[in-house]
């Protein structure tokens, strides 16, 4: 069983590469935790995502380290692996569709996603691994965080705000969210409403697994894209898009696995601090080694 980890993306409001910002005691990245709890779990191998030209320092940092304990494979998420012609000057890549469609040629078995700069908990992939164990065809899956476990103090966080109807995933509304008083605050990404949710609301983190039929969606919603594309420069081929149209063909169905684990990540430089200790407390209370890989 495999988990893709998508780290082809730069973190622009926390200022730099916040996936290799240290942060165990012994430098230990975020990735190296949910790659340690990922193998725990019983997940066999690993997948990265990244950009070519980060290849180099992806290898000499994170694969010296995880590589001896697990296999690894590297894919990179190129602007041109697009399927047709455009001329255009693009800066950023085309969206989490595309960077899980890289990994079409090394997967062959269920997988999970996650990104690259999210501390998910254990919790959270044990309950991923038992779900792929017995998961059909069509039938994915999605791990679902309590929203309260999600926050951060400095600012608002973008997450994906389910539906969720007799377990099923029944959509996403990807929206900013942010605590206010005792409740929830909400503003949908893609029309601008507000509304509140409760703390135990379910959200989406970017967990979701997939057996390898997704592939096959993502290959034609890709060319289904470029079809319908406004904006060449800006518009993103986004992975909670192709889930919510499929749902709604009624082609697949995603089950909502709740975790009580909790989200620790860098949204913004200020997070930093907040993370380490978060991650020191759990190397204390005998979560992890004090020196992970050691």
């Amino acid at each position: 069983m495999t988990l893709l980890i998508l780290a082809a993306g730069m973190g622009s409001r926390f200022g730099g590469l916040k996936q290799l910002e240290p942060m165990g005691p012994n430098g230990e990245f975020i990735i190296d935790y949910s790659v340690y709890d990922a193998k725990k779990a019983g997940f066999t191998k690993i997948v990265f995502v990244i950009k070519e030209e980060m290849y180099d320092l992806f290898k000499e940092s994170i694969g010296s380290r995880v590589e001896p304990h697990i296999e690894v494979e590297y894919v990179f998420q190129k602007m041109e692996d697009i399927p047709v012609e455009i001329d255009v000057l693009r800066i950023k890549p085309w969206g989490t569709g595309q960077a899980i469609l890289a990994a079409r040629d090394v997967i062959d078995e269920n997988f999970a996603i996650i990104n690259a700069d999210d501390f998910y908990g254990r919790n959270a992939f044990l309950k991923a691994y038992e779900f792929l164990k017995y998961n059909h065809e069509n039938e994915f899956g999605l791990v679902g965080y309590r929203a309260v476990n999600t926050l951060t103090e400095n600012g608002s966080v973008k997450r994906g705000v389910c539906k969720i109807v007799e377990g099923k995933l029944n959509g996403i509304i990807e929206s900013s969210i942010e605590k206010s008083g005792d409740h929830i605050h909400c503003k949908s990404l893609s029309n601008g409403k507000e509304f509140d949710i409760e703390d135990n609301r379910l959200v989406s983190m970017n967990m979701l697994l997939f057996t390898p039929k997704i592939f096959d969606y993502l290959e034609k919603d890709f060319v289904e894209f470029f079809k319908d594309i406004k904006d060449k420069e800006k518009d993103e081929f986004l992975i909670p898009e192709v889930i919510d149209k499929h749902i709604k063909n009624g082609d697949i169905t995603v089950d909502v696995i709740e975790t009580d684990s909790v989200w620790y990540g860098v949204t913004y430089k200020e997070d930093t601090i907040g993370v380490k200790n978060a991650i020191c407390n759990l190397v204390s209370s005998g979560e992890y080694n004090n020196n992970l890989w050691g």
